[in-house]
């Protein structure tokens, strides 16, 4: 079975080393293979817990470790590769366009969220308490 264009320009992006728009995205790309490397270490920790106890403990912090060092080139490569780069870049220029709130409006907009949480609260304890009366009263609830 022949493999596609992006199977083909993947598998040729892994054997490279060099860094596709270098100065784009930067940020996102780095975060991203953060993200991944610390998904790969908690895999390995995982892995390492797991492996059989017969085996020596130097050859379950090699497997450990080569897992962590596979992973990390693996990310490297996969925030290189055009379509995801790209893709990278474009979520980093969308969220520069972002109108962050200031803090005096951050504050107002979590004031009236815990209002509202706790109204609520006390809404849905009414009906519960209403609602057990009532059920007591018509004798549905035997407690």
């Amino acid at each position: 079975m022949a493999k596609s264009k992006t199977e083909q320009a993947f598998s040729a992006t892994l054997v490279s080393s060099g860094l596709y728009k270098r100065n784009q995205g930067r940020l996102v790309r780095q975060l991203t293979a953060l993200g991944l490397v610390a998904v790969a270490i908690f895999g390995a920790y995982s892995l390492y817990n797991v492996l059989p106890l017969g085996m020596s403990a130097g050859m379950q912090k090699g497997i450990a470790v080569a897992v962590v060092v596979v992973s990390a080139w693996l990310a490297y490569r996969v925030v290189n590769f055009p379509r995801f780069a790209d893709f990278l870049i474009s979520v980093e220029a969308e969220v520069g366009k972002v109108t962050w709130a200031t803090w005096d409006q951050l504050w107002r907009s979590t004031a009236v969220v815990i209002v509202i949480m706790v109204l609520l609260a006390f809404l849905l304890l009414a009906f519960d308490v209403i609602w057990q009366w009532f059920f007591r009263l018509i004798h549905f609830l035997q407690i």
